[in-house]
């Protein structure tokens, strides 16, 4: 006598992990599709890092690591606030919330799928810098690993939270012009000490200037040391956006 197959209904949301790694590979493949934003992700650093060094701003010891910043602030801030604020307009993320991903997973989403495009910028950074003469110490891995994996975190949930809370447009506006800020005097590219005494005493507590002379102590040519308080001040901002992020978050 052969069983009859269970025919009962038997709703329910995939486990937490599965549907945080399916929400990443597609925020991997949307951002894939843009091809325009993978160009002037990738091309704008290195620019950057040809500029500063050209124009002896900083030797490219200097440059690299905080080129490397400026890479990690544009993908995950500016990229993710204004692409997450558009979605929002355009009423996918509306569609989203309706599902069990909730606000936290779709944050990991963007976050992870961010970070793997971040390590291709930085790997097309790091060979550029070799042809232009960089000589890297042997860096603390663990460090280098904790100031980009915390950098992301850190701006990425800040720029979720920024398209959260605005429109599409002024989310355009508000996001490049902290960019630019932070560009200029938030010591992602040029070391804090360069900037005038006051602005420099606030500048060091930003997760841009964390994150850039993080990276340029764990990648200083003269010898490499573990930045212990930028990451302390990147961990802070990591926690601090995570948390706004998740509970001022609006689907539409």
């Amino acid at each position: 006598m052969s069983s009859a197959l269970p025919l009962t209904p038997a709703p329910g949301a995939a486990p937490t992990g599965a549907r945080w790694w399916a929400q990443a590979r597609l925020e991997w493949r949307l951002l894939m599709t843009n091809g325009e934003q993978v160009l002037l992700t990738l091309v704008i650093p290195l620019a950057v890092l040809a500029a500063v060094t050209t124009l002896d701003l900083a030797d490219i010891g200097t440059a690299t690591p905080g080129v490397m910043a400026l890479a990690i602030l544009s993908s995950a801030f500016t990229a993710t606030a204004i692409a997450t604020g558009f979605e929002r307009r355009s009423g996918v993320l509306k569609l989203l919330g309706a599902t069990p991903l909730g606000r936290s997973g779709l944050l990991v989403g963007k976050v992870a799928a961010t970070l793997a495009v971040i390590v291709l910028q930085l790997v097309l950074i790091a060979g550029a810098a070799l042809l232009l003469g960089w000589q890297p110490p042997a860096p603390p891995l663990l460090a280098v690993i904790g100031l980009v994996g915390l950098g992301t975190l850190a701006l990425g949930a800040w720029g979720f939270a920024l398209a959260g809370l605005l429109r599409a447009e002024a989310t355009l506006a508000v996001a490049n012009g902290i960019f630019l800020l932070l560009l200029f005097a938030g010591g992602t590219v040029l070391p804090v000490d360069r900037l005038p005494g006051p602005l420099a005493a606030v500048a060091g507590l930003l997760p841009s200037a964390a994150l850039g002379e993080g990276l340029r102590a764990a990648l200083d040519p003269t010898g490499a040391t573990t930045p212990w308080a930028e990451l302390a001040i990147l961990a802070v901002w990591a926690v601090a956006g995570v948390l706004v992020a998740v509970r001022t978050f609006r689907w539409e």
